[in-house]
């Protein structure tokens, strides 16, 4: 799926009541869907996020592994997330992401250990 525009976005609050930012893509069919950030990282002077499917429809396949990473452009003075097309490029940020990802999960797993003692 390749996810070009960023429609718009919005800030809701999840389980524990903290705000989340949501962001509605189209894809190239002209399908829009919610999709939350879950991390946003430079590399080399260049801004790529992460974002995770709002809904996820249990019945599709999850290639991606959850969640999605686009490139953000600079277009009209808007920020635009445009899909990485360079698969090197693609494959270190991914990497990047996920070390990051699951640090985090690491971390929020030990906490969750700790409480439940």
């Amino acid at each position: 799926m390749r996810e070009d525009n960023i429609d718009n976005e919005n800030e809701i609050e999840n389980e524990d009541d903290t705000e989340v930012e949501v962001y509605t893509l189209t894809d190239e069919d002209g399908k829009e869907s919610d999709f939350e950030l879950i991390g946003r990282i430079d590399d080399n002077g260049q801004s790529y996020v992460a974002l995770a499917p709002v809904d996820i429809d249990e019945s599709e396949d999850d290639e991606d592994g959850g969640f999605v990473i686009l490139k953000v452009v600079e277009e009209d003075g808007e920020e635009v997330f445009v899909t990485i097309e360079d698969d090197e490029e693609f494959d270190r940020i991914a990497d990047i992401f996920e070390d990051e990802l699951m640090q985090d999960m690491d971390y929020d797993d030990e906490n969750a250990e700790e409480e439940n003692e």
